[in-house]
């Protein structure tokens, strides 16, 4: 068993400072949801996150603790937590979730590339495409 936790929030970054800030939480994300054994993916949409979380339950409700507490963050809520059988992104220590008609694009991290890369190309299963199309529905939702 493992714990889901789905969340949207809605991002305060301003424009002119996205790239580089969303840049600096990827990097910081990655590296410390590595040493939580947290996986998952994330959907950023104009002013819109909706990220899926997968650990051990204590972990990932830290790790959203903390998000809650992010100043870059508002308007957060929980779409969906639960204990699932098994992760869905258990390859995937962060991804670009496209919007509907664009690739998703899984990215692993690369010690050797210095962060994270694009994974090779392969299928999604259709467990991921359920999560992926949740988090997209809540988008919609927002």
């Amino acid at each position: 068993m493992t714990f889901r936790l789905i969340y949207r929030s809605h991002n305060r970054i301003p424009v002119p400072q996205r790239k580089s800030e969303l840049g600096a939480i990827f990097s910081v994300a990655r590296s410390q949801n590595k040493k939580a054994d947290i996986t998952g993916a994330l959907l950023i949409s104009g002013d819109w996150f909706v990220q899926a979380l997968e650990g051990d339950e204590p972990a990932v409700k830290a790790l959203y603790d903390h998000i809650e507490k992010d100043r870059r963050h508002e308007r957060l809520s929980v779409v969906d937590a639960q204990d699932v059988d098994e992760r869905v992104f258990s390859r995937w220590s962060m991804a670009r979730v496209s919007e509907d008609g664009e690739p998703d694009i899984p990215l692993l991290m690369n010690v050797d590339k210095g962060g994270a890369s694009p994974a090779a190309p392969r299928p999604t299963t259709p467990e991921q495409d359920a999560v992926l199309d949740r988090m997209r529905a809540a988008l919609r939702e927002a």
